[in-house]
């Protein structure tokens, strides 16, 4: 070695040394010769002192002392003769003398420290516009900020979105900062003589990592392609299933004993399915899937899976029993557990309802499944007969029921909501202590708007007994008739 660089290399040495105390030697007096001027490169020679081949250093007096002893079996190892081992090496030797006396120079000083601060000028103006670009960034992440959105979608408004914008751009800059140091400290070492060793050293680590990740990210690319290739296919499957059970929903496609309403939640369980075994195609290509990391992820998912997974399950095979028995569906009018509306969404886990009042309930499909279900939507649907709303009414004994009777029918007649056919009816369901009840049966145009036209037969039942000054003794009392005036309101124009 010379100067922190290899100059010629010993695999063996002659008689009884080790090519490591050679090599030791050699560099010893090899920095001597270097160092003495008055020692010229071109006096080292080659000669043949049998059994050797010897480079040798030329004397003032023409006389040479021999440096290096090249036998037989030296030269074996190379697989060159001895002459040519032994011309190699003189060549290396002066070769790294001439380079060493001419880094060493007066001008080598001058020019390396010239070009060291020039380079540090740089890094100095890298480092102003740096900053300077990095406050012109951030200026205008905090005045201008988008929102992150995926189509119509918006995932992060602009709010939650600059936080992690701006800790993204200060964690690049500190990276530039770092990695442009780090690369500028191999090169100003290595324009001064004393310190280019130690920046071969540097260059040579960053090359290696360069080096392993150019090959780590190359090892991957067959793996990245399969993974490319298996998420294609399962992308045109899920669009093909969802093609499919998309006409099966809207009646394009029709199958023995397939309802048009399974579609759309059979085309999500069949695309789950598909990403499900696309997943488990892919996951051993990807870089990394076998070592410990993945395996204490999949260890973790898994405990969360086995902690979670009854009442998930539960609610799952609930959720599929109640689309497969068609209890309901989307927009149906239900009442579940007491809440009535409107079936805003089915899901696998939760039945959303929305109320009259706008509220939105979600039930879960593992209570859903256990409680009773009426639907208001599935006889004019499937059946094609309308929905029938019923009022009671109880009137005392001195009205004649049939007066009762015509007064009910007069009332569901003038409801605009109220289906002609079938005919409303009335029955007498009850003789009271003190009244008798009377149940107005009526079919509903529009089961959608049920409670408002609930609302508006029990006002018309009430127009029509006031006009007739009939008392209605809803829901249960008595008058005694001791002067008290009627309960009947006064006829309104």
């Amino acid at each position: 070695m010379l100067d922190g660089q290899r100059v010629i290399e010993v695999r063996a040495a002659a008689g009884a040394q080790t090519p490591a105390d050679l090599a030791q030697r050699i560099s010893r007096e090899l920095l001597l010769l270097a160092n003495d001027h008055s020692r010229a490169p071109g006096q080292l020679v080659v000669e043949e002192q049998p059994p050797y081949w010897m480079v040798a250093e030329r004397q003032a007096d023409g006389s040479t002392m021999p440096r290096l002893a090249v036998d037989a079996r030296a030269a074996q190892r190379f697989g060159l003769s001895q002459r040519a081992l032994a011309e190699r090496y003189r060549d290396q030797l002066q070769q790294a003398i001439r380079l060493y006396r001419t880094r060493h120079s007066l001008e080598a000083w001058v020019h390396g420290t010239a070009l060291a601060l020039v380079v540090l000028a740089l890094y100095l103006g890298w480092l102003l516009g740096q900053r300077r670009l990095q406050r012109r960034l951030r200026q205008r992440l905090l005045a201008h900020c988008p929102a992150l959105r995926i189509g119509a979608t918006q995932l992060l408004s602009p709010a939650q979105l600059r936080p992690a914008l701006l800790l993204g751009l200060n964690l690049l800059n500190w990276a530039l900062l770092l990695l442009i140091s780090y690369l500028l400290v191999p090169l100003l070492l290595g324009l001064f003589p004393p310190t280019q060793g130690l920046a071969m050293g540097l260059r040579g680590q960053i090359i290696a990592v360069l080096q392993a990740i150019a090959k780590a990210v190359l090892g991957t690319v067959p793996a990245l392609l399969s993974i490319g290739l298996i998420l294609a296919i399962t992308a045109l499957l899920v669009r093909a299933s969802n093609a499919w059970f998309g006409a099966l929903g809207q009646g394009q496609v029709r199958l023995p004993g397939f309802y048009p309403e399974w579609g759309r939640p059979t085309g999500r369980i069949a695309a789950v399915l598909i990403v499900m075994a696309g997943l488990v195609v892919a996951y051993p290509h990807i870089p990394g899937a076998g070592n410990r990391t993945f395996q204490g992820a999949g260890l973790f998912v898994g405990l969360l899976a086995a902690l979670g997974s009854s009442a998930v399950a539960t609610n799952v095979i609930s959720g599929l029993m109640l689309i497969y028995t068609r209890g309901f569906q989307e927009g149906d009018r239900v009442e579940i557990n007491g809440v009535l509306g409107i079936v805003e969404d089915r899901a696998l886990l939760v039945t959303r309802i929305r109320t009259p009042r706008n509220e939105l309930v979600s039930i879960p499909n593992a209570t859903v499944i256990g409680a009773s279900i009426v639907n208001f939507s599935l006889a004019p649907r499937e059946s094609h007969r309308p929905v029938a709303v019923a009022t009671t009414v109880t009137i005392g004994y001195d009205v004649p029921w049939r007066q009762v009777h015509a007064l009910l029918l007069a009332a569901a007649h003038s409801v605009g909501g109220i289906a002609d056919t079938p005919e409303p009816f009335v029955l007498q369901t009850s003789l009271n202590d003190f009244h008798i009840s009377y149940e107005l049966n009526a079919s509903v145009r529009d089961v959608g708007h049920y409670r408002e036209t609930l609302s508006e037969l029990l006002g018309a039942i009430q127009d029509q007994f006031a006009a007739a000054r009939v008392e209605i003794l809803s829901p249960g009392y008595h008058a005694i008739r001791n002067g008290n005036r009627s309960t009947v309101p006064p006829l309104q124009p």
